[in-house]
């Protein structure tokens, strides 16, 4: 059914959008005809949409079930067309004011029965580009929405670099002012925000609006011209002649970076401002106003990164960070998040290995995890703090469906992206006020286990316990310099001045329980060379192996040697 033929008549009017609402039609204008299409929308396009959730056919059987509040939009992730039939009639049984708003689709456009079933839902239905990426839709969809929040409106003064604004109210200024269609993305040329399409727009600017990488051909020719050479290295405004034979219309482009102090720095990257030339030729000015909206993108993504947003700050209060102690009836409401219930606290920390990860990096990282697990769980929570990332899981379906989906999280990380991750799940958190602590069980693990991480690198305390207080035990030896033996460094000295490995064998003889052929075995020498040096330890060190105090003693000592010369990750 067309947008043409709707009926109106039974439906009740739309709330009256705010100041701090958006409605499907601006959500709409701003998402651009490049990425989506509204189909029908029985209620009118005024309706107001402030939440929105991605869902799979596995969580649209919840969703039913559930007699929670929905969502304002939901984006229908793999569903089927009986799956979306099924939910939509579901759904028209509820009160109109517990329906959804809008429910976008790549099959939108290919099933009449799922366009009816949703026209007598009442729900609006718009269609995404099949070759739109989820992950890149759905966190501008989340922008669209934080920006809403925080007000609306145009700003007034014409002055560029006055304003004060976001990264979508800045493209809209920028193509005003230069003249031209604008992209603005980030160090990894993922687009940010951008300004509305017309006519002129081509391929390259509809691929990367929907999340898709330019062809080869055209960035094998950005390389042959320096582009991002010259990017990573200036402030210059970089004038792109248009290709033919690609397809490329003229574009200018210039790099967004933060200033350091310290001048012996190199400014730091953060993104680039591209302009596509429409019809007409750029602006004159169209340079300057590229200078200064590089100035201001500089200012809006470090303040982005530096300062998370209020809901931001609520989610890591709820897990205990900057000070804790949160209202959480309060912060149930703001979140949309139920207040008791089994839920699952999931922390994610790179292996030693990964210990170089910078916190940008791992930031980039909680985009898509938060992107997993909402496809998880609708409820979800995720956040950053320092070198970890932590994810609650409300209502989850079963604890080993948590841990399926946390190792293959884990995997998928490592197969697609190259970083190799460990996980510690606690569960069941009976309520949201447990949550901190669930954090710092979490915390436990993967300190705990930080050098001797189980096989497959998923786990939880229970899992884990002996490893986690052994570590923590040998933490608070290790903060007691009396507590020391100093009678271990002879030993470690003796082999340092011989060349021997004293040491080795002593451990070695420990992991066998003082079976000599194993340990011999398992060294390579015979086993009378190593009842030799185990008599050479035990006259060194002044102890006898034989004995358990000596022997439980001499292994605390060497465990914490070890856990002194591997280092934990950061918080």
């Amino acid at each position: 059914m067309t947008p043409g033929n709707r009926s109106r008549a039974a439906e009740p009017a739309a709330p009256s959008p705010s100041a701090e609402t958006i409605t499907l039609r601006e959500l709409l204008r701003a998402l651009d005809t490049a990425v989506v299409e509204l189909v029908d929308a029985p209620a009118g396009e005024e309706v107001v949409v402030s939440s929105v959730a991605l869902v799979d056919s596995s969580d649209l059987t919840v969703e039913t079930e559930s007699q929670s509040p929905m969502q304002d939009l939901y984006l229908h992730v793999g569903v089927t067309d009986d799956d979306a039939v099924r939910w939509f009639d579901d759904v028209s049984g509820r009160a109109r004011d517990h329906r959804p708003h809008a429910v976008m689709s790549k099959t939108a456009h290919e099933s009449s029965d799922v366009r009816a079933a949703a026209h007598r839902a009442g729900v609006a239905l718009v269609a995404v580009h099949p070759k739109a990426r989820w992950d890149h839709v759905f966190p501008l969809v989340q922008r669209m929405l934080d920006r809403s929040r925080r007000g609306r409106g145009a700003p007034a003064d014409p002055d560029l670099l006055a304003t004060d604004t976001d990264l979508f109210g800045l493209a809209q200024i920028v193509a005003q002012n230069a003249g031209g269609m604008v992209s603005i993305e980030d160090a990894q040329s993922k687009v940010l925000a951008y300004s509305a399409s017309d006519e002129a727009a081509d391929e390259l600017r509809a691929l990367s609006i929907l999340g898709r990488e330019g062809p080869r051909d055209y960035l094998r020719a950005l390389q042959k011209l320096g582009v991002f050479d010259r990017l990573r290295e200036s402030d210059e405004v970089i004038d792109v002649p248009a290709h033919d034979e690609l397809a490329t219309k003229r574009r200018l482009v210039v790099s967004i970076r933060q200033s350091t102090a310290d001048t012996s720095t190199a400014p730091r990257l953060l993104g680039s401002i591209w302009v596509q030339q429409g019809d007409t030729p750029f602006n004159p000015d169209a340079v300057d106003v590229l200078r200064g909206a590089s100035a201001i993108a500089a200012r809006i993504i470090s303040r982005s990164l530096n300062a998370p947003s209020t809901e931001g700050l609520l989610i890591q209060r709820l897990f205990g960070a900057r000070g804790g102690g949160v209202d959480v009836p309060s912060v149930a409401s703001a979140l949309n998040l139920p207040v008791t219930g089994p839920a699952a606290v999931v922390g994610f920390a790179p292996t030693v290995s990964e210990t170089s990860t910078t916190n940008d990096e791992f930031a980039g990282m909680g985009s898509m995890l938060r992107l997993h697990a909402s496809s998880f769980s609708r409820d979800s929570v995720a956040t950053v703090i320092g070198n970890r990332a932590y994810v609650l899981l409300p209502r989850y379906k079963s604890a080993t469906s948590v841990a399926a989906w946390t190792r293959q999280l884990v995997e998928q990380f490592e197969a697609k992206r190259s970083i190799v991750l460990r996980a510690a799940i606690a569960i069941p958190v009976p309520d949201l006020a447990q949550v901190a602590g669930a954090r710092t069980e979490v915390d436990r693990v993967l300190d705990g286990t930080a050098s001797t991480f189980p096989e497959g690198r998923v786990t939880t305390l229970a899992e884990s316990r002996t490893a986690v207080l052994l570590g923590e035990i040998l933490d608070l030896v290790g903060e007691h310099p009396e507590l020391h033996d100093p009678r271990l460094d002879a030993l470690f000295d003796y082999d340092r001045k011989h060349g021997s490995n004293l040491c080795e064998s002593a451990e070695t003889y420990l992991a066998e329980h003082g079976d000599v052929r194993n340990a011999a075995a398992a060294l390579r020498v015979h086993p009378n060379t190593l009842r030799y040096r185990i008599r050479r330890v035990e006259e060194i060190i002044d102890i006898g192996l034989q004995d358990a105090a000596d022997r439980l003693l001499f292994e605390l000592q060497l465990a914490m040697r070890r856990r002194t010369t591997v280092p934990n990750p950061p918080d």
